[in-house]
């Protein structure tokens, strides 16, 4: 919609859903949950430095060093836990099951604990035998069932992670088949993680596999962690986890905790409610609600903003920025109930504000203004005037055919919409109902939508997406769910400049085809956490040198974003070559397309003018000549009028 002026911007501390700020409210916490069976602490050669030896425990606590580095910079408010399963080391009390061990709780990261971790590695790296015995194993043949595994991390996650932060496990083993074939293990895991999950908890797995002895999931995790679909009472027996998630050294450990190390932050919650039936049961008006989460599907992550410090002496602590506004006369804060908000009129209205005005200022009363003062509005009142007095919601108004839909509608970048079962129970249900039955109608729905409580309603129209499964993975192509997509009023649209095209000739697309096709994206996707922003990487590394007070090499630096031109050469040299002369014979590469677009007048060269003679004569017979024509013939320009005619007539009758 069309922006506001300034006399109606309310500080309020919801914004916004423009202003992507509140992400950083929500905490995120990540509780790696790490096995040390006798495997994990098993050394072998290091893949990467030689005459030294690693374990995948060092790699697991290694990976967990890299995630909480970057947690300094782009998340300092998030937390981390360490907790290991399958070792003597016993927790605290009775909150933690046997044979489970807190080896850092969950805090908020901090370069100190960061800075301790890497020196138990720097320790282990001198001697590989160091880590078994801090954390010895259990006895052989003995292990944790899963089971109480999960159960103490519920535990830990509910005694010491906030109550409204995104909670995550990152599960990482070895062990395919961590009961041995016993069947009765297998129903309390899956209770236990049922509970886990119910409780907002979600499990990463990382399963680390050997050339020798490679990782089956489908042993025992497939039939517990099975990835959830918003489809109720299917059978997903057939149903099996990614074989990407099977590791084998620390740089694929790495690449795969990239992409769950942002937490997939919902930007809203909120309810969608259906129009009201004749069916018993609706009363006042009001028709069926379900709870809805909001993803942003496209979000730019820039450089965090600076911050002031105040130096304590032993520590340094942020400084909160409060803004506080005061009264002139009595020197003292105004409490921001008090404050009213209006325009200025211009001279007549300030020379009437300086009358005294009767008025409680009060929300819900009507106010008289006397002719020629000024209006004063309560914040109330303008957030009134901007949601029009409705309440943040999703209201389905009805049905389209789907090819009602155009490309052009799109003019922002759409919202992703799943059902959120915490809010209402059946909203998943209801949810998945309504999904299927648009996409078998092939419809799209209408709907007004209120995003948050201080945002304008848009129009909205909501594209269906029915889930697709990633081929030969098991994991996901295309979520389920809906996609809501702001409809642009009248003046958001506007016509192209562009009146006409040209077309390539068919040698020439044939010849673009070839190359494209040997510089393709392999599986036809395009990961965007594979390549990070190199600027913002760039200034995250300098923060992350000086935090830990290491040495920053620019030279070390990768950019990730840089093509591979050898490659490029290698496989697509020659077909590039080809594709260049074909360009250059089409004719149509050379053509210029004339656009309607008006815009600021230059001069040009006299040859740089191309004026049609036709009609240039038909301009002399109605009198409309100007002095264009003059100068596409180098011919002078100035005079009077009449000179100027007479000096295209005698042009022309020369020019035959």
């Amino acid at each position: 919609m069309p922006p506001y002026d300034d006399w109606n911007n309310i500080d309020d501390e919801e914004d916004e859903l423009q202003d992507s700020s509140f992400l950083d409210s929500k905490r995120d916490v990540i509780l790696f949950c790490i096995d040390c069976s006798p495997s994990m602490l098993a050394t072998h050669d290091d893949p990467t430095y030689e005459d030294l030896q690693s374990s995948h425990l060092y790699t697991a606590l290694e990976s967990a060093v890299q995630i909480q580095k970057k947690k300094v910079i782009v998340g300092p408010a998030d937390s981390v836990g360490i907790l290991f399963f399958n070792t003597e080391g016993s927790g605290v009390g009775s909150e933690i099951k046997q044979g489970n061990y807190i080896y850092q709780h969950i805090t908020p990261t901090s370069a100190p604990k960061i800075q301790e971790l890497m020196q138990l590695l720097e320790a282990a790296r001198e001697d590989p035998t160091l880590l078994a015995r801090e954390f010895p194993p259990l006895a052989e043949g003995t292990r944790v069932p899963m089971g109480d595994v999960f159960t103490s991390c519920n535990w830990v996650l509910r005694d010491e992670a906030p109550k409204t932060a995104s909670k995550r496990v990152f599960l990482i083993t070895d062990c395919d088949d961590p009961h041995q074939g016993v069947e009765r293990l297998l129903v309390p895991a899956k209770t236990t993680l049922v509970d886990l999950t119910q409780a907002g908890v979600t499990v990463e797995p990382f399963f680390i596999s050997d050339p020798a002895r490679p990782f089956d999931p489908s042993k025992f995790y497939t039939s517990i962690l099975l990835p959830a679909h918003i489809d109720e009472g299917e059978d997903d027996a057939d149903a099996g986890l990614p074989d990407r998630l099977s590791i084998t050294r620390i740089d694929d450990l790495l690449a795969q905790m990239r992409f769950h190390e942002v937490p997939k932050r919902a930007l809203f919650s909120i309810t969608m409610s259906f129009p009201p039936s004749s069916a018993k049961g609706s009363k006042d008006g009001e028709g069926m609600k379900i709870g809805i989460k909001g993803y942003g599907l496209v979000t730019e992550q820039k450089k965090g903003s600076y911050k002031y410090f105040v130096d304590l002496g032993d520590v340094m602590v942020p400084a909160a920025v409060r803004s506080v506004y005061l009264d002139e006369d009595q020197q003292a804060p105004v409490p921001r109930s008090e404050m009213l908000f209006g325009m200025s009129l211009g001279a007549t209205a300030a020379a009437a504000d300086d009358e005294d005005e009767e008025g409680d200022g009060s929300a819900g009363h009507t106010r008289t203004v006397p002719a020629g003062s000024r209006p004063y509005f309560t914040a109330e009142d303008v957030r009134d005037f901007r949601t029009l007095g409705l309440e943040p919601g999703i209201r389905l108004l009805g049905f389209k055919d789907a090819s009602e839909l155009r490309f052009e509608d799109q003019v922002k970048h759409s919202l992703f919409l799943y059902p959120d079962e915490m809010s209402y129970a059946g909203s998943k249900r209801t949810f998945t109902a309504l999904l299927r039955s648009m996409v078998a109608k092939n419809k799209i729905g209408l709907a007004l939508a209120i995003t948050r409580r201080n945002s304008a309603p848009i129009f909205c129209a909501l594209l269906p997406q029915r889930e697709e499964a990633e081929e030969g993975s098991g994991g996901w192509g295309e979520p389920g769910g809906f996609h809501l997509i702001p409809l642009p009023f009248a003046d958001d649209l506007r016509a192209a400049p562009v009146e006409k095209g040209c077309r390539a000739g068919e040698e020439t697309r044939a010849a673009a085809a070839a190359w494209i096709g040997k510089l393709c994206v392999k599986n036809g996707s395009y990961p965007p956490d594979s390549y990070p922003n190199p600027s913002l990487a760039y200034h995250n590394a300098q923060l992350e040198a000086s935090a830990f007070s290491e040495e920053f090499d620019p030279e070390a630096f990768e950019d990730l974003t840089l093509p591979k031109i050898d490659v490029m050469h290698k496989r697509a040299g020659p077909l590039l070559k080809e594709w260049k002369l074909a360009l250059m014979k089409d004719e149509a590469a050379s053509q210029v397309i004339e656009t309607t677009t008006t815009g600021t007048k230059r001069k040009v060269a006299a040859t740089d003018v191309d004026v049609d003679e036709s009609e240039i004569r038909s301009k002399y017979e109605d009198g409309t000549l100007s002095k264009d024509f003059l100068k596409s013939k180098s011919q002078p320009v100035s005079g009077k009028k009449g000179e100027l005619i007479e000096r295209i007539a005698e042009w022309l009758d020369s020019h035959p």
